[in-house]
C-alpha cells in the first residue's frame, strides 16, 4: 500500500515520514574522517502508530520498522528485490511454491539465530483476524491466506510452513509475478516468535524490544523520541556505518526548516518543508526533486449525502485547478493526477501510465462540473448542496490545499465547505471508521505494480474506507488478478481505472515526486519508488 491503501502504501499513507531533528545525541563513534556516525531524523506525523511489524501499516511506522527488521528480501541501490535474510531461493516451474533457505549468520539482536519459524508465526500473525491488521491483504497470494483471516480455514492450512530450522517453504494460490517485490516489504519481517508468546503488546515498549535488521532499539520515550543504535549481530553488520539514528516526532514544519539551516538537522523531506518555501529551495537547487510513486487524494464517503451520487462526486472532481495547487501550494514540480495509478508504476509491457494516455478526467473543467452537479441533484431531488466538510489530519500543506478547494468548490459549485484538522491518530480512526464526508488520503504503493493502486477499492476491502461497492469492477480486478496473460492483465487493470474513475469514489490530486534537502555531508540514504527508506548504509563523511 504504500504503502499503504503504502501504501496503499495502499497505503495508503495516511501520514508522511520526514527525516530531520532536533540536536545531536550523545553518540560519539566517528569514522576515520573523525564525522560523527549518527543521524537526526523526525517523524513528521507525531508517535508511530505501532512499531509491531504486523501492524506498521503507515509512513511513521514504516520508516522505523524497516530499519530495526529485515526480511526474507530487502530492496537494493537500485529498488530491485534482492536476497537478504535468505541466502537462497527455489521455485517450483509452475510458479506455485517457493523455498527459501535463510542465511546461516542470520540473528536476532539477543544473539540467537532467526528461524524459518519465526518467519512462520510472523506471517500467519499478519493474516490472523485476532491481529487485525491493514497488511493482511498483502498476504492474498500466499494459499488460503485470505481465507484465514475470513475464518474459513485454520492457520495450519495456510502454505507458509517451517520445513526446518533454515527452510521455509511457501506455496502460492496462483503464479505471483511481483511475489519476490512483496516480501521485501515490512509486513513480511520475521518476529522473535519466542518473545512474542502470550504477549498483549509485545512490541510497545523498547525494554523488550527485539529485531534482526541493521538497527535495533535502544530507547523509546513515546511522543517524543525513538533511538536506534547499529545492531551488532545484524547480519551484514560491518556495512552499516552509522552508530545511531534519533526519531523526533516533531510536526512544525518551520520549527523544523530552521533546524535544518541552523545546523541541527541532518536531511528534509517534502513533508518537513514549509510549502511556501519548497518551490524557492527546489529553484535554488538546494531541494532535489526525483520521481517517486504513489499520489494525494480526496476520497468520499459515499454513504453520506450527496456524494451518494456519482454525478456530484464527479462534478466536485472536476471543479478543482489542480495545476494551482501543484504550483502555488505543494509547489514540488509534481504532475497532476487525471487517473489513479501513477506514472512510473512498471509491468513487463512497461509503464502502465503510458500504456494508456487517456486521461480520465480533466483538471478545472468547470463547465462540465456545473452541468453534472445539476444532473445529479435533480437525481436526488434536491435544490440546494449541504454542507460539505473536508477531514484532513494537522499539516500546514493539508490545511492550505483543503483550504484552496474549499475556496474553487464554493467559486464553481456555491458549496458551503467547511474543514476539520485533527491529530493524525484521531484522523486515521475517523477515516477508518467512516467518520467523515471528504477525507485527505494518500497512496504509497507496496509493491510496483498498477494492481496494488486498484485492489483498495474492491468490495469490503480494509483499505476501501468509501462506502464504494461496484460488482463490475469487482469483477474486473478478480480477472485481471487471475489472467493468465500479461495483456489480458493489462487490459482489464485498464478497464478497472476507468470504472473507478467513472464512478468517482475518490478524487486524485497530484502524483508524489521525491524532494529531499539533505546536508552534503549525509550519503547514502535509499529512497525507493515504493516502501520506506533505507539507512543501512547511509554514511556521514566530515
Amino acid at each position: 500500500m504504500r504503502r499503504i491503501s503504502i501504501i496503499g502504501l495502499s497505503l495508503v499513507l495516511a501520514g508522511s515520514v520526514l527525516v530531520a531533528g532536533c540536536t545531536k545525541g550523545d553518540s560519539d563513534a566517528t569514522t576515520s574522517t573523525g564525522a560523527s556516525q549518527h543521524l537526526e531524523l523526525n517523524l513528521t506525523s507525531g508517535e508511530p502508530a505501532s512499531l509491531d511489524p504486523a501492524k506498521a501499516f503507515d509512513g511513521n511506522s514504516m520508516e522505523v520498522v524497516n530499519n530495526l527488521f529485515e526480511g526474507l528480501m530487502r530492496f537494493d541501490k537500485n529498488h530491485q528485490p534482492k536476497l537478504a535474510t535468505a541466502k537462497k531461493i527455489e521455485k517450483s516451474k509452475d510458479g506455485l511454491t517457493y523455498t527459501f533457505t535463510l542465511q546461516d549468520n542470520a540473528k536476532w539482536s539477543n544473539g540467537e539465530p532467526v528461524t524459518a519459524k519465526d518467519f512462520e508465526v510472523a506471517w500467519k500473525r499478519v493474516m490472523d483476524p485476532k491481529t487485525a491488521s491493514n497488511a493482511s491483504l498483502l498476504m492474498n497470494p500466499i494459499k488460503n491466506a485470505k481465507a484465514y483471516y475470513e475464518g474459513k480455514a485454520k492457520a495450519e492450512d495456510v502454505g507458509v510452513q517451517a520445513k526446518d530450522e533454515k527452510t521455509l517453504v511457501v506455496e502460492l494460490e496462483q503464479p505471483t509475478p511481483y511475489f519476490e517485490q512483496l516480501i521485501a516489504y515490512t509486513p513480511f519481517s520475521p518476529v522473535y516468535s519466542k518473545g512474542i508468546e502470550n504477549k498483549k503488546n509485545p512490541f510497545g515498549e523498547a525494554k523488550e524490544y527485539i529485531s534482526n535488521g541493521p538497527f535495533k532499539m535502544k530507547s523509546w520515550k513515546h511522543d517524543n523520541r525513538i533511538v536506534a543504535v547499529k545492531n551488532e549481530e545484524y547480519r551484514d553488520a560491518k556495512k552499516v556505518k552509522l552508530a545511531q539514528i534519533d526519531w523526533g516526532m516533531t510536526k512544525d514544519r518551520a520549527t523544523l526548516y530552521q533546524q535544518y539551516k541552523a545546523g541541527e538537522i541532518d536531511y528534509l523531506d517534502s513533508t518537513s518543508i514549509p510549502p511556501d518555501l519548497q518551490g524557492k529551495e527546489i529553484e535554488k537547487g538546494e531541494a532535489k526533486v526525483s520521481d517517486g510513486g504513489g499520489l494525494d487524494f480526496y476520497r468520499f464517503n459515499v454513504k453520506e449525502k450527496p456524494f451518494n451520487n456519482a454525478k456530484i462526486r464527479k462534478a466536485f472532481a472536476l471543479a478543482i485547478d489542480r495545476q494551482t495547487i501543484v504550483n502555488k501550494i505543494v509547489q514540488g514540480q509534481q504532475q497532476i493526477a487525471l487517473a489513479y495509478v501513477s506514472p512510473g508504476t512498471m509491468t513487463k509491457s512497461g509503464d502502465f501510465r503510458k500504456d494508456d494516455k487517456q486521461a480520465y478526467i480533466k483538471d478545472d473543467d468547470v463547465q462540465s462540473a456545473k452541468k453534472l452537479l445539476k444532473e445529479g441533484m435533480k437525481e436526488e431531488g434536491i435544490t440546494k448542496l449541504p454542507k460539505v466538510e473536508i477531514l484532513f489530519s494537522q499539516d500546514e500543506k493539508n490545511k492550505k490545499v483543503a483550504e484552496a478547494i474549499q475556496e474553487m468548490w464554493h467559486k464553481h459549485l456555491k458549496a458551503k465547505v467547511t474543514l476539520k484538522a485533527q491529530e493524525a491518530k484521531v484522523f486515521l480512526n475517523n477515516r477508518n471508521r467512516g467518520n467523515f464526508m471528504i477525507a485527505r488520503s494518500s497512496f504509497l504503493p507496496d509493491y510496483n505494480d498498477p494492481y496494488n493502486y486498484l485492489e483498495s477499492f474492491q468490495t469490503n476491502h480494509p483499505m476501501n474506507q468509501t462506502g464504494w461497492s461496484d460488482k463490475e469492477y469487482d469483477s474486473i480486478l478478480n480477472g485481471a488478478y487471475k489472467a493468465k496473460s500479461e495483456a489480458r492483465r493489462m487490459e482489464l487493470l485498464h478497464r478497472a481505472e476507468k470504472v473507478l474513475m467513472d464512478q468517482m469514489p475518490v478524487i486524485p490530486l497530484y502524483y508524489y515526486n521525491n524532494i529531499v534537502m539533505k546536508k552534503p555531508e549525509v550519503q547514502g540514504v535509499m529512497s525507493h519508488p515504493t516502501g520506506p527508506r533505507d539507512y543501512r548504509f547511509t554514511e556521514i563523511k566530515g
